[in-house]
């Protein structure tokens, strides 16, 4: 891979695209080119990088030529359709949606748990839901150290997840509401304000919803963990940009709580927020923009003989979208 190479941010006027520009920037990566590609209608515009202006070009099967890296964040049906196209090229994908995430032949990655696997990539790498990534960030270390089996979590997920629109509905539903107005809704079947919706994406035969199957499937494929089992309720929040997640987990081993807020310390990206008595606990205003995810609330599970709860928050268009993302091109430099 060449050490300056030339990146390519498909959906780059996207939310998470304007993340991972600031990412590429806040990092260091080292960007020798930078192409930003888009749908038809937002081609022409500008986006500041490093201190140049750049133009948005259409996205189109050609566009990958000389492309080293392209950064997907588009939806998977446009991964679908372009990413064979950019493997073609010779260009390298990472891709954020879920298109490729349960393809065997596709690497998903979180850097912290099994950045090793970016090695067997045959083109393309995937990049995990983002209440997958940030949970792992607190599951995976304590797997490490007590072996997990199962989980029951909920999830409280900001409206970013849903992309850049849902955030203006959210800002536009608090003003409407505190102005006395009726409240307008596009992007969620009920009002997001002032509430919660416990839906995020569609419902599957089983009950779950899609989302809510991902922390099992995805948990099992990054933490090569097939036994790995997740019952897990989805909620959408009214806050902008981070999510957070109760877990309960149960362990083969016994567990200790001293050992396991240890084993957290110590773990790669993620900060230990665990003081109740003084109020200190993760939060997603506290999260929000940051790299780290923060773990809290460490307490033996009463309902699991060995078993942990703990609250996880991150950063959804960071460490559950660009950031992971440009980490792993990070470990796409090392090879």
């Amino acid at each position: 891979m060449n050490s300056s190479p030339h990146i390519a941010v498909v959906g780059a006027t996207g939310a998470v695209g304007i993340e991972m520009l600031e990412t590429l920037t806040k990092r260091d990566f080292p960007v020798g080119e930078l192409t930003l590609l888009a749908s038809a209608r937002s081609a022409g515009k500008t986006l500041s990088f490093r201190g140049r202006e750049h133009t948005v070009k259409e996205l189109t099967k050609d566009s990958f030529k000389d492309i080293d890296i392209a950064l997907f964040s588009a939806g998977g049906g446009i991964s679908k359709e372009f990413a064979p196209a950019a493997v073609d090229a010779g260009t390298v994908v990472v891709d954020n949606s879920s298109a490729f995430r349960l393809d065997p032949k596709v690497p998903l990655v979180v850097p912290e748990v099994n950045g090793a696997d970016v090695a067997s990539h045959e083109g393309i790498l995937a990049n995990p839901n983002c209440t997958t990534a940030i949970t792992l960030m607190a599951l995976y270390p304590l797997h490490q150290a007590f072996h997990v089996t199962r989980v029951f979590a909920s999830s409280y997920q900001a409206v970013s997840g849903s992309g850049a629109q849902a955030i203006g509905e959210l800002r536009t539903q608090v003003q409407q509401i505190n102005n006395n107005e009726p409240v307008t809704k596009e992007v969620y079947p009920h009002q997001i304000a002032f509430n919660v919706l416990p839906h995020v994406d569609v419902f599957l035969d089983n009950g779950y919803t899609k989302e809510e199957m991902k922390l099992e499937n995805e948990g099992q494929r990054i933490m090569h963990h097939a036994d790995f089992k997740a019952s897990v309720t989805c909620v959408r929040v009214p806050v902008y940009r981070a999510h957070s997640i109760a877990v309960s987990a149960e362990f083969e081993r016994a567990v200790d709580v001293e050992k396991a807020r240890a084993v957290l310390e110590q773990a790669e990206g993620i900060d230990v927020i665990d003081d109740p008595a003084e109020n200190r606990y993760p939060l997603p205003l506290s999260v929000s923009g940051k790299d780290n995810c923060e773990v809290g609330r460490i307490r033996r599970d009463c309902a699991f003989e060995n078993g942990l709860s703990f609250w996880v928050s991150g950063d959804q268009l960071l460490k559950g979208a660009a950031l992971n993302a440009v980490q792993i091109a990070e470990e796409l430099l090392k090879l």
